[in-house]
């Protein structure tokens, strides 16, 4: 299925895995490139030694191309940037906006650049600045993620710009990525359901609580680091939500960072200058400005050590829709499959679907 986007990163079906911290290691993404779709590692939760390591090991393993997610506002930000040129990385993508410097450092070494955005003036601003492509993200997604439905954002920003555009928020299957398709865009971006794969490398006791999980089951919160943040119940979420007290909190905040200063390699100060990067512009307490610094801790209480009652499960609404953990190749296929008949049948004047 070619379109703006398998032409532009060069893969063969426009689906995209998104850079999920401590989940898109270099196994997912070896697998989803492989399937033929653009597997993306999550650098955020990487020292940038294992950032090379990851990426020499995905690229021994598939000459597919593939990608880098990075924090644009990261004290290493540069350093990873040379890693991602000298190793020959395809593709970076960004949870924030990075800069026109930035995007220009990239593009010059021949880098395919995809920020991630949440509304029409962020798109329209790194477009202007020269991003070759952007994911919106629509308010169903996982993680942090705004409060607009992506039926509603994804049209205004394939109309206000030029560049492909890829959906992420709220898709799974190949009926949806038909959909995205109609709307304009130029493929479908996907982390829940690639985490919900059986070549995910997330504890089996994880996604057995998501595969449970209902619509009811997935809430959006600001309790963790006072931003909006789409994710499971737990019951972490329920003791943050329920105001365990700021100086209980303030204490857990100060325990997770510093397991996450020894994993990450961060001085105090990065720590702290990180979290305040993470605030845009918000008024948070110092207990939810540690919290934002070490969100990855309690991510990974979850997605490494399966401690579901400990950690935070990031998670698209679109969890309650998911009932199976098919391998990667098997879910490309099956997206592909689906989406032929869905057009097949759209065509047909009796509404049958057609074999692929």
């Amino acid at each position: 299925m070619r379109t703006a986007l398998t032409d532009l990163v060069g893969v063969r079906h426009p689906i995209v895995q998104t850079g999920m911290g401590w989940v898109a290691g270099p196994r997912l993404v070896t697998a989803t490139a492989r399937a033929g779709a653009l597997g993306i590692l999550a650098s955020a939760t990487m020292t940038p030694d294992q950032l090379r390591a990851a990426v020499r090991e995905v690229k021994s393993r598939t000459d597919a191309p593939f990608g880098v997610n990075l924090r644009a506002d990261a004290g290493d930000a540069p350093e990873r940037v040379r890693i991602i040129v000298e190793e020959g990385v395809r593709v970076a993508s960004f949870a924030l906006a990075p800069s026109r410097e930035l995007i220009a450092e990239l593009k010059d070494a021949g880098v395919v650049v995809v920020p991630s955005v949440g509304a029409r003036r962020h798109a329209e601003k790194v477009a202007a600045w020269g991003a070759d492509a952007v994911i919106v993200q629509g308010g169903e997604g996982g993680g942090h993620t705004g409060d607009v439905a992506t039926t509603v954002l994804l049209p205004q920003v394939v109309d206000a710009v030029d560049i492909p555009v890829v959906a992420a928020g709220g898709f799974h299957d190949g009926r949806g990525l038909v959909a995205a398709l109609a709307y304009g865009a130029a493929g479908v971006a996907m982390g829940t359901r690639f985490l919900l794969t059986s070549d995910s490398t997330v504890p089996d006791a994880v996604k057995a609580r998501y595969l449970a999980a209902t619509a009811k089951d997935i809430t959006l919160t600001r309790a963790v680091d006072g931003l909006p943040h789409r994710m499971l119940r737990t019951e972490m979420v329920a003791e943050l939500e329920g105001g365990a007290g700021r100086l209980r909190s303030l204490f857990g905040a100060l325990r997770r960072a510093s397991r996450f200063r020894r994993l990450s390699g961060l001085s105090w100060p990065g720590m702290v200058r990180d979290g305040l990067a993470m605030r845009h512009g918000k008024d948070l307490s110092w207990s939810q400005v540690l919290m934002a610094a070490n969100t990855p801790m309690l991510l990974r209480a979850s997605m490494v050590e399966g401690r579901t009652d400990l950690g935070i499960m990031a998670s698209g609404q679109v969890a309650a829709l998911i009932e199976d953990l098919p391998s990667v190749a098997e879910l490309v296929s099956r997206i592909l499959t689906e989406a032929n008949e869905t057009r097949a049948a759209l065509s047909s004047p009796s509404g049958t679907p057609h074999s692929a």
